[in-house]
């Protein structure tokens, strides 16, 4: 039995990166319309055929919600116009912090987006760095977690920094430090925040020794640049010779941008899994197209993807 044709589509707020990873695979990006109504409402369509089609829908679920439910329109859309298998391909999986409950009376909102894609047919999930791992199991269809350090790690060498220190940006980001830390046979640091409300740090601290090292700071996010520029100043204080932040998704909300521009961070490392503004010299983007494709051609063979992760 021959293999059936993958086609690739895209949501409209990520065909930047979709048309990057049909590219490294090699076939053009599928068609797709939308059609938006005067009071907001919206459609999708596929404008070619899918019928017996693995089909790669590329997503992220970054705010507004929009973004998800185009995703979750177009799964079952796909489904219904005989697609044999359906792929969501989530470079940022939004609603992601939101994977306990923290506090009495609200939602885990990571597992309601999974019961949704999960309700919309989707059969197979692939996304990149979750904000937390045991995101995973709030599925019951395979998901690809693919991981940013197959670029990282190889972007971290290429630096070639004397006396260099990793360091988590708070408890919570310890085991991805403490990973690329064995890794790369360097020394790890560990932030230590305390903090009232989401987005307001009231206090920072530094565990470990950043006197004359180059400090690279690993997180999975940054979001207002809060945490990532406080420690950079900080670490910059007690003696640190400089300070690299790398993260996996470049959200950038808010005094973000202000906040980089105004600190003492060197630079500041990320994939594109996020759209990007580039008004800032101190942010370097790295595609993370080529691991998505490369993974999706594997599924497709049934193939091992275990080699694409590093640490």
């Amino acid at each position: 039995m021959s293999q059936p044709p993958i086609k690739i589509f895209s949501g409209t707020k990520s065909r930047y990166i979709a048309e990057k990873i049909a590219k490294e695979y090699g076939i053009e990006l599928g068609s797709t319309s939308f059609i938006e109504f005067s009071d907001g409402e919206f459609q999708v369509a596929f404008e070619e055929t899918v019928r017996g089609a693995y089909v790669f829908i590329v997503q992220s679920t970054f705010p507004p919600s929009d973004n998800l439910m185009e995703l979750l329109l177009m799964i079952d859309a796909a489904k219904r116009a005989s697609a044999y298998k359906v792929a969501a391909v989530i470079p940022y999986f939004g609603f992601a912090r939101q994977d306990r409950k923290d506090k009495p009376r609200v939602s885990i909102g990571a597992k309601l987006v999974a019961n949704l894609l999960s309700a919309a047919g989707v059969d197979r999930v692939m996304t990149l760095d979750l904000h937390a791992d045991q995101i995973q199991g709030f599925f019951d269809v395979p998901v690809d977690h693919l991981y940013a350090s197959s670029i990282f790690v190889p972007y971290i060498k290429s630096l070639n920094l004397d006396n260099m220190v990793l360091a988590a940006p708070d408890m919570g980001g310890t085991k991805r430090a403490n990973a690329y830390s064995k890794f790369l046979e360097t020394p790890l640091v560990i932030c230590h925040k305390s903090r009232k409300k989401a987005n307001v740090i009231d206090e920072l601290t530094v565990i470990g020794d950043v006197e004359g090292k180059n400090v690279v700071i690993l997180d999975d996010m940054i979001d207002t640049a809060g945490t990532i520029t406080k420690a950079a100043d900080m670490m910059m204080e007690k003696g640190a010779l400089s300070v690299r932040a790398i993260a996996s998704h470049a959200v950038l909300s808010g005094p973000a941008y202000e906040r980089i521009n105004e600190s003492k961070i060197l630079e500041i490392v990320v994939t594109d899994s996020l759209p990007i503004k580039p008004i800032s010299d101190k942010i370097k983007v790295l595609s993370i197209a080529g691991v998505f494709a490369d993974v999706i051609n594997k599924v497709h063979n049934y193939q091992s993807i275990s080699s694409n992760f590093i640490v």
